[in-house]
């Protein structure tokens, strides 16, 4: 055997750079199940389904284009439970001239390959990612120089390059940034009329899966009852035409805004797909981008949503790389507090935070301003261990790979990496929510947004206020956040005491429960 080729289960690419000079005849694509990547955080069952299901319908369509899948199952007999170890087993069982794959998305998982292909003699030759438009080697050299490259200027730079939606040098609208018009709460009478979404009616070989997963992981948490996820190449296709014809129009103006028991909205459920690489992330900026060149959906729309997948997205890999492994131990803030059980269960009376977390678990879904400003406004606030916060959203999470989810979580989230990602924590009382949500949280929930102390005061409103003095010292003078530290001079001493207090009370309920 020439080659032995490593997929992964995020790598469900036919046409990666892992089969450029692929020869039928003398090469072997590996692949393998292992419960080592199901339990080195508690991972959800929706989430072990999804890269299951997609994985082995990956196998089937390698095979039906005449390549060799040496393809082992989580239940077969003597499977070693790890990557490693598998690799190790299928080293010593073919004995290839050489090792090669396509990049992979997990820094544990590139050095526990490369640690067990070492021990077994080989080098393995790991390839670029062709699906990201910037590579990590791009990146480094835009960042070469500077304590921290900000997304804006990244992002700038990636449309010229690419030349996406560019009239020459100039953007088109001569506008580099629609948020203004990207970020409104739905009116009084909510979203009004919602395209439906695809759901994909799982077959067979999906079925089989989701049995698997009952069966061996009982005890994780979520539920398989509503698995309707995109699963093979076609199907992402599939959901990808249906958002860029029913949903990416109105994407735009209300990508920000929340709504109680109304998952999906006007977003574009793509992440899961792309992370699989079921979906290449250029494809998808074209078709957004045809999409307003045809007239067919509005710039702000069609900006809003590229400047997420070529804007960041790009950019959180890219630092995920060129930082690792520093940045998973990062905790600029010092926070030390675990993990509220309700976090696995959706078991609290806070409706907003409760809404976001039961949605979560059935689902393994959850829109961004339901990740950054509930679940993860709320860790932040609480002050619970940054890698204890990050833990959680690679478990839950269907889109969940961890160099989109770690630097996400860390940087963006909970401010852990002292601001080298962003300029400010992504803090906020509950009357942010209140306000983005039309009101409609709030309105089922025992708190109110703007009371900071006493039995009916918002804990998300309390706990900000509570942050804003236990960092008083750090950001009194910051150019953006430094205006709402300003606002503690208002405060007696009486109220700061108070505030304090009802902090302290809420972590000793939060921390034990």
């Amino acid at each position: 055997m020439r080659s032995l080729v490593i997929v992964l289960g995020d790598q469900l690419d036919a046409t990666s750079s892992a089969f450029d000079d692929f020869d039928p005849g003398r090469d072997l694509v590996w692949m393998a199940e292992v419960r080592e990547e199901s339990t080195h955080v508690w991972s959800s069952r929706i989430r072990i389904a999804l890269f299951l299901a997609a994985m082995r319908h990956h196998a089937v369509a390698l095979r039906s284009m005449g390549r060799r899948v040496d393809y082992v199952r989580l239940g077969d007999a003597g499977n070693a439970g790890s990557l490693a170890g598998e690799l190790r087993r299928a080293l010593a069982r073919w004995k290839p001239a050489r090792v090669l794959m396509t990049a992979p998305g997990d820094w544990r998982v590139l050095k526990a390959l490369r640690s067990a292909a070492s021990s077994a003699g080989y080098a393995i030759e790991v390839r670029d990612d062709r699906h990201f438009f910037c590579t990590v080697r791009e990146f480094s050299a835009l960042a070469e120089g500077s304590r921290s490259l900000r997304m804006e200027p990244f992002y700038r730079q990636m449309r010229r390059r690419r030349d996406v939606l560019m009239n020459g040098d100039e953007p088109v609208g001569d506008r580099w940034n629609f948020d203004a018009e990207n970020q409104r709460p739905f009116p009084p009478g909510g979203p009004g009329f919602l395209p439906e979404r695809l759901r994909v009616e799982p077959d067979d070989l999906t079925r089989e899966v989701l049995t698997l997963v009952e069966r061996e992981f009982p005890d994780h948490p979520g539920t398989l009852s509503d698995f309707d996820w995109p699963v093979t190449r076609e199907q992402a296709l599939l959901a990808l035409d249906r958002f860029i014809t029913d949903r990416l129009p109105e994407f735009g103006q209300w990508q920000d805004a929340m709504w109680p028991e109304t998952p999906w909205l006007w977003h574009a459920q793509l992440s899961a797909a792309m992370n699989l690489k079921l979906l290449g992330a250029r494809e998808v900026v074209a078709r957004a981008e045809q999409a307003w060149r045809d007239g067919h959906a509005p710039l702000a729309s069609v900006e809003g949503f590229i400047r997420q997948v070529l804007g960041w997205r790009e950019y959180v890999r890219g630092v995920y790389w060129t930082r690792m492994p520093t940045l998973a131990s990062g905790n600029a803030l010092g926070a030390e507090g675990t993990l509220p059980g309700f976090y696995w269960t959706g078991e609290t009376e806070m409706a907003c935070l409760a809404d976001a977390l039961r949605q979560t678990l059935r689902l393994g879904y959850a829109h961004h301003i339901q990740r950054l400003m509930v679940t993860g406004l709320f860790a932040l606030l609480l002050g619970v261990r940054p890698d204890r916060v990050h833990a959680w959203y690679l478990a839950v999470y269907v889109d969940a790979v961890e160099w989109v989810e770690l630097p996400n979580t860390l940087g963006m989230s909970q401010f852990a990496d002292g601001g080298q990602m962003t300029s400010k924590p992504y803090v906020a009382s509950g009357k942010y929510i209140e306000r983005m949500s039309s009101g409609r949280h709030c309105a089922r929930c025992p708190y109110r947004p703007d009371l900071r102390t006493g039995p009916d005061a918002c804990p998300f409103t309390t706990l900000y206020w509570d942050f804003l003095l236990r960092h008083r010292s750090r950001f009194s003078t910051h150019p953006r956040l430094g205006a709402q530290v300003r606002h503690l001079e208002h405060l007696s001493d009486t109220e700061v005491q108070a505030v304090r207090g009802q902090a302290r009370q809420l972590r000793e309920r939060c921390f034990t429960s």
